[in-house]
């Protein structure tokens, strides 16, 4: 067996957990084989690149060997072999990621609770509430 359709080997290489999410991910755009788009009955042989996008990481494998059935983890590790651009952008990502964390996750506050929502009303219904504040009318 030299060649095998792409949605099957990407799940054989364990990139994905089933092969309908494999043939998903090849349908969106996100599988690249010789930087062009494909469909999930491309058959890759051994030699081809393929670019992987998941999320911020995008990954650059050579094909090295063909498997039709799913093994272990250190097997399916076999089957591909890594760029050293790909790792090394990875690697510059993943510090990125790190010294750089998402502005959502420093915030302190969330939802007001149900005690600090009752004391919202209380003020604004004391007559110090936005709308007594501010007034968007022609009234004076």
């Amino acid at each position: 067996m030299d060649k095998l359709r792409i949605d099957k080997w990407l799940w054989a290489a364990r990139f994905y957990k089933t092969r309908s999410l494999a043939t998903e991910e090849v349908n969106k755009g996100r599988v690249q084989v010789g930087g062009q788009d494909v469909k999930p009955a491309r058959e890759v042989k051994a030699g081809d690149h393929i670019t992987l996008r998941s999320g911020p990481v995008v990954r650059t494998i050579v094909v090295v060997g063909i498997s039709q059935a799913r093994g272990p983890a250190p097997v399916a590790q076999t089957l591909y072999s890594e760029t050293p651009e790909s790792l090394q952008a990875r690697t510059a990502a993943a510090e990125q990621r790190r010294l750089a964390p998402e502005p959502a996750h420093s915030l302190d506050h969330g939802r007001p609770t149900k005690r600090q929502r009752r004391a919202i009303n209380e003020w604004d219904q004391a007559g110090q509430g936005w709308g007594d504040r501010w007034s968007a009318s022609v009234d004076d």
